[in-house]
């Protein structure tokens, strides 16, 4: 879900140049590995790379064609019009998720890390019965601007284009968490010559550009 609107906007692109249209559909990262592990066939697969790889692994995706696309760190949101908790440092941040009703992140890599970091922290206990999960596929932004959630943990990609939040900012670089996004095609795709074509367009300048734009880093050097 984080990759959404980057890979909207670059399947336009890339269309737009004269590329093959793409039918794109977006869902919780794992129900899309559960998928694809379940023999449903797609042309191309984009997830966080740890489930990529275990996918290739497992003999659904083509190693030789997996390529890393974008790096995305984690950004914090509250409620539109609600106080704006200080998060510039690695204590502010454990100060303001103590003092928050409930929390609320993500089922995916960065919602595993950011609940190690609270285990490092020693305040799980503390957060018991304060830990809202979204469901697969639902924005964990949605929860906040709603106002079910008050802290909420989500990739900056994910945040940046929603209604309804204060988006504070990025974790401080002490503690922030990357997630990289990589790709690969289907070993089972029946168009692998076209998805080639699109994973060398997804590695070109213009595309890295375009990342930035979304809220990410280009894994292109």
């Amino acid at each position: 879900m984080a990759t959404r609107q980057l890979l909207t906007v670059l399947l336009a692109l890339y269309a737009k140049q004269g590329g093959s249209e793409l039918q794109l559909e977006s869902v919780g990262g794992v129900d899309a590995a559960k998928r694809v592990r379940a023999g449903e066939v797609f042309d191309i697969v984009f997830l966080a790379s740890d489930a990529i790889d275990k996918l290739v692994a497992a003999g659904h995706l083509d190693g030789a064609s997996r390529v890393d696309l974008a790096h995305s760190g984690v950004a914090l949101a509250v409620k539109a019009g609600a106080p704006r908790p200080d998060i510039s440092t690695a204590e502010a941040v454990r100060a303001a998720v103590l003092a928050a009703r409930n929390i609320s992140y993500s089922t995916g890599p960065s919602g595993v890390a950011l609940a190690k970091l609270f285990e490092d922290w020693g305040i799980t206990g503390q957060l018991q019965g304060r830990i809202v999960t979204a469901p697969p596929g639902v924005p964990v932004g949605s929860l906040v601007a709603s106002g079910e959630v008050e802290l909420g943990f989500q990739q900056l990609s994910e945040l940046m284009h929603l209604r309804g939040i204060t988006l504070l900012g990025n974790l401080p670089e002490a503690i922030q968490i990357t997630t990289t996004f990589s790709a690969a095609i289907d070993t089972a795709s029946p168009h692998q010559p076209e998805a080639r074509a699109l994973l060398q367009f997804l590695n070109s300048a213009q595309a890295a550009d375009t990342i930035r734009q979304q809220g990410m880093d280009p894994a292109r050097a």
